[in-house]
């Protein structure tokens, strides 16, 4: 099955809400989008400039300060279609978690593995940290009711992602309570 290039799909979205630089989409992805998708500045550009040539996007250059030239970004026609196009097919596969813990316990063969006490340790402060990050972020943003209605996919997004380290921090604490 090809796999589609979701990073297209991810720029076309945010160029839709808002004019962006290559630097904005780089923080949005730090900031918000990095809950659940990743990706390097390495591999932004180059997807804009793609983007560009196949005429889903249009940019302009603005000069900032004396002589920096700052490309911003905007959605065109050609891109809105494509976007909305994307959105409304269907969801077909679920993608494989790249979880490097999960990795690992798959190669530990005994219950009563010495190591086992100190990865569930160190999985339960990063995702009890996690967890508490995503439950800021949701009173941070979703302070204003009318912001959740104008941004019901962002918040959708945060709810599933406070639930989901909800449920692993469960399961850690439970595999670690058994481990001992």
């Amino acid at each position: 099955m090809i796999r589609k290039n979701m990073l297209r799909y991810i720029i076309l979205g945010l160029l839709e809400k808002q004019e962006l630089s290559g630097y904005d989409i780089k923080k949005i992805f730090e900031e918000e989008i990095g809950e659940f998708w990743r990706a390097k500045h390495s591999q932004i550009y180059p997807e804009l400039r793609k983007l560009e040539e196949q005429e889903l996007i249009c940019s302009r250059v603005e000069i900032v300060g004396n002589k920096l030239e700052k490309k911003y970004y905007t959605l065109t026609k050609e891109g809105e279609v494509e976007l909305q196009a994307w959105i409304s097919s269907g969801t077909t596969e679920l993608l494989a978690t790249k979880d490097e813990f999960i990795l690992k316990l798959y190669f530990v063969h005994h219950s009563k593995d010495v190591r086992l006490k100190d990865m569930f340790e160190e999985q339960i402060k990063l995702h009890s940290e996690k967890l508490e990050h995503l439950k800021l972020r949701m009173k941070t943003i979703f302070e204003r009711e009318e912001y959740k209605k104008e941004n019901y996919g962002h918040y959708l997004i945060l709810d599933h992602a406070i639930i989901r380290e909800e449920g692993y921090l469960n399961w850690l604490k439970k595999q670690y309570e058994e481990s001992l």
